[in-house]
Order: structure tokens, then C-alpha cells, then sequence
């Protein structure tokens, strides 16, 4: 296959990881962003932890099974693992797993991405000094043996990475219409980014349909990632705010992403 066809596969699956843990940066220096301003200052109040699961997504790419997910959460831990699959495993092949640690409430600690993509081999090892508001972040090519990146960047307080913002949204109730703010980071950039509720949906999965509320999550805002595109994710409309479905959308050649929920395990 030529080899556009196989980057634009290997950008189609790993899109999802790139919204839901954190991969590579640009180049540019690292950056404390300032909040949305047009975003409601809302301190979000945890009353206590989503319970432990582990959640199984299908994802899709223009009709296309282009790889599975799996999130597992836990109080203090959060874990993802990315698998491409079908056609887009035989044109680019993804193997990506990432873990993260936290304080209450979901304030990271550390985090570490062990990325398998195509022929590339990387780790990106995260240490946030809560007490400083430092992120030291590290990435190797474990292929050529080689420290690509080790940088200090300023941290937000309580700063949370993609998956712990989940797991803050799991926890809070946002009228539709309303919006809140989470400071974000992925170790070399972070900013207040805006959660907004957009409306209420019906999503169908493999296990069942959902009444649910639909976010879009303003990640990919120039700050935490310069990649352009929109970010919607569906919780359900109920005590849990499961989520159920996300949603990637970005200009062509990628345009869409989906990942929606396939099984459920744990509580």
C-alpha cells in the first residue's frame, strides 16, 4: 500500500489515543494555558470516586473496524490499552498502553505510554510534583535507544490528564447547556479546557441503547494539543454518566473517529 494510505490508517486509530491518554507533542516550548472565556467557572465537587470498571470499545473509521480500546478505571489508577485491527492493523499496525496514578480527587501523579506504531517503539514516562506545579516529562525511542524529549513544564493545581478529566466528568452533574472547566495536562502542555453540554441523544451499542447527554470536550484547542478537530464524548443521562461513546472529528483525509462501547465489566 502506498505509504500515505498507511499513515493516514495508523493517524485514524491512534487519533483515539491521542484524546483519551496522551502521545507525542509538537515541538514548540511547553505552555500554561489560560482558561476559555467564554466557559462558566464551575470548581467541580467529587463526592467520591467512580467505582472500578472496565469498558471495551469498538472503534470505527469510515464504516471501517479500525481497532478496540480498553479503559479500566480504579480510585487511584486509570489504565488504557489501543489495539488496531482489521484492514487498518494490516496497512499500520497500533499497540499502544497507557497508565496513570492519582491523588484524590483525580490530581495526577504520574503517567507512562508505552507506543507501538508501525515500525516506531516509544515511551513517555510523566512525574508531576503537585508541590512545585512542575510536570517532568520524558519520552525514549526504545527502537534506537535514544532520549528524544526531557522537559520541565509549569502544572496547573490538581491538573488532571484525559482520563482522570473523565473520571472528574463521571462524577459531576452539568445541566445541558452549561459548561464547566478542568485543567488538563499531557506533561508538556496545560490549560483550563472547557467541557460543554451540548444536548441530549440516544446512543445504540452493542450492549443495549442509551439515554445520553452529549460534551464536546474543547482538547484539541492549541494549547494541550495543536492537532485541530472536535471532541464530543456521551454519558449517560443517569446516576453513573457511563460513557458510552466517543467521538473524534478532524479534517480530511482522518475526518471521523468513533469509538462506542462494545462490554462492560465491574460495577
Amino acid at each position: 500500500m502506498p505509504w500515505r494510505l498507511r499513515a493516514i490508517a495508523g493517524l485514524a486509530c491512534s487519533v483515539v489515543s491521542l484524546c483519551l491518554a496522551q502521545t507525542s507533542s509538537s515541538k514548540k516550548s511547553p505552555a500554561v494555558g489560560p482558561p476559555a472565556p467564554d466557559a462558566k467557572l464551575i470548581e467541580p465537587k467529587l463526592v467520591a470516586p467512580p467505582p472500578s470498571t472496565k469498558l471495551t470499545y469498538g472503534v470505527e473509521w469510515r464504516l471501517i473496524r479500525a481497532g478496540t480500546v480498553t479503559i479500566e478505571s480504579r480510585p487511584n489508577d486509570m489504565s488504557l490499552k489501543l489495539e488496531s485491527a482489521g484492514l487498518v492493523a494490516s496497512l499500520f499496525k497500533v499497540n499502544d498502553a497507557y497508565t496513570s496514578t492519582y491523588d484524590d480527587p483525580f490530581c495526577i501523579t504520574s503517567s507512562r505510554l508505552d507506543s507501538n506504531e508501525g515500525k516506531r517503539h516509544h515511551e513517555v514516562q510523566v512525574t508531576y510534583d503537585r508541590e512545585a506545579n512542575k510536570a517532568h516529562y520524558v519520552e525514549r525511542d526504545l527502537a534506537n535507544n535514544m532520549v528524544l524529549r526531557d522537559t520541565t513544564a509549569d502544572l496547573l493545581p490538581c491538573a488532571s490528564d484525559v482520563l482522570g478529566a473523565l473520571a472528574k466528568l463521571r462524577n459531576m452533574t452539568t445541566e445541558v447547556g452549561k459548561s464547566i472547566q478542568l485543567p488538563v495536562s499531557n506533561g508538556r502542555r496545560t490549560a483550563m479546557v472547557k467541557l460543554e453540554a451540548q444536548e441530549r441523544d440516544e446512543v445504540k451499542t452493542a450492549i443495549g441503547n442509551f439515554k445520553a447527554i452529549r460534551y464536546e470536550v474543547f482538547l484539541m484547542n492549541g494549547i494541550v494539543y495543536e492537532r485541530k478537530g472536535k471532541v464530543y464524548v456521551w454519558c449517560t443521562d443517569d446516576a453513573r454518566h457511563l460513557p458510552i461513546q466517543f467521538r473524534v472529528r478532524m479534517n480530511f483525509p482522518v475526518s471521523s473517529v468513533t469509538a462506542t462501547l462494545e462490554k462492560q465489566e465491574g460495577t
